[in-house]
């Protein structure tokens, strides 16, 4: 495809991602399967930029003067982008391909975009406005700045599986991707976000991965694991396990020792749960599905650690999901808000008196976090905070949370209690 074919490409998929309020992945899916004459290149080329323009969707509308998916898509290459305003025109201006010639006004605005010093920290922050009072309650006066580090592009984090390899024989079968060691944390490696329209090396390809040498996990959720603690030879339950990321590095911390059990209310979710776990090298799993008569019985009272990783509205993945942030609602809020308090009193019970309840979420919203674990405490007296680990002390709250942001840890947003049980 010819450059003005993307982009008007671009615009057809940030169209339909707005007037339909479908997520980005099925609104480009759409568009592939109509577009069979697109390569790899033109994919990856539409889809970055398609996700570029919906991560500073309106702070581009503020610098353009103009709201429209043909103005996102057009700042974004000059801008984000780094096309010059002639190469921009130019594959605009292909009158077989491309959008359409670049207006007087759409030149001047590329040219000299209207600053930002007077636009309102939900513009500057890239969030909707009815958020703006969620983003002040955690972030205060830099809730636009905080906002701005949620629109970056985001690394590709690996978390290397110590129950089959050592991290430096992972690093050397890492080293084409151009893999970096992350300070602190030996067992994860990242890879720098990719330049815009470069097509990324799939890491799920190389022989290391078939071999469970590593898996995609932000280092955000392997913080957030790791604050289970000292698991090995504890029993452990992965109480909203989904897909089996944070059962992953579970399992490695325990070394196959001691017993760790997964559950989620949903058994599609841990579907690939069974054939991930037997590729990482994992032997010490049992599943307990929803489909069982009473998948927890028999297991009130005998969990050193519950692991409770609760569905949440995933304001923390901006950087890697940017239209979720357009789509979510006063009314998704309350229904996530009304499951994290079910899955909190439904996993409390499973603690062992002296074992700990460990209360996660992928979201940046205080709602979401401390005033859910303050009800809890309030209808659960037999629980009281304890701090996370010390090796992440430099992102603990006042409170003696944890909180995680690319702001503050280069991580995606994540939010970590943890409780203990007295009696």
């Amino acid at each position: 495809m010819r450059d003005g074919g993307r982009i008007e490409a671009a615009i057809e998929v940030l169209t339909d991602v707005e007037t339909r309020r479908v997520p980005a992945r099925l609104a480009l899916k759409g568009w592939g399967e109509r577009s069979r004459f697109a390569g790899s290149k033109d994919r990856a080329f539409v889809s970055g930029l398609v996700l570029d323009a919906l991560r500073r969707r309106r702070s581009l509308a503020w610098r353009m003067g103009d709201d429209s998916a043909r103005a996102a898509v057009l700042s974004t290459l000059a801008w984000d982008w780094r096309w010059s305003v002639d190469r921009v025109a130019e594959a605009a201006a292909d009158e077989t391909h491309g959008p359409g010639a670049l207006t007087p006004d759409e030149t001047a605005r590329l040219n000299d975009p209207i600053a930002l010093d007077a636009a309102p920290d939900a513009v500057r922050g890239d969030y909707p406005d009815w958020l703006d009072p969620h983003m002040a309650r955690v972030f205060g006066q830099g809730r636009g700045e905080a906002g701005q580090a949620l629109s970056e592009r985001a690394p590709v984090d690996l978390r290397i599986n110590t129950l089959k390899t050592e991290p430096e024989r992972a690093m050397k079968a890492l080293a084409p991707l151009g893999i970096e060691p992350v300070e602190g944390m030996v067992t994860a490696a990242r890879i720098p976000a990719p330049d815009p329209a470069t097509r990324t090396g799939a890491v799920e390809t190389i022989p290391a991965f078939g071999k469970g040498w590593f898996e995609v996990q932000d280092l955000g959720s392997q913080i957030a694991a790791a604050c289970a603690g000292e698991i090995a030879g504890k029993q452990v339950m992965d109480f909203c396990a989904g897909g089996g990321g944070k059962t992953l590095a579970l399992a490695a911390a325990m070394g196959n020792t001691g017993q760790l059990w997964a559950h989620d209310s949903d058994a599609r979710r841990m579907a690939d749960l069974i054939p991930r776990g037997r590729r990482a090298g994992v032997r010490n799993l049992q599943v307990r599905s929803p489909v069982e008569a009473e998948p927890l019985k028999g297991l009130d009272g005998r969990m050193d650690v519950v692991f409770v990783d609760a569905p949440c509205t995933g304001s923390g993945t901006w950087r890697r999901h940017p239209d979720t942030k357009w789509r979510i609602s006063p009314e998704q809020l309350d229904r996530r808000m009304a499951e994290q308090d079910t899955v909190l009193d439904q996993a409390a019970p499973l603690v062992k008196t002296g074992g700990r309840l460990v209360y996660v979420t992928c979201s940046l919203f205080a709602e979401e976090n401390e005033d859910r674990i303050a009800a809890f405490l309030a209808r659960a007296p037999g629980f009281g905070r304890i701090d996370p680990p010390a090796d992440y002390s430099r992102w603990r709250t006042p409170e003696g949370f944890l909180r995680l942001s690319p702001q503050t840890a280069g991580t995606d947003g994540f939010f970590v209690a943890v409780l203990e049980r007295a009696g």
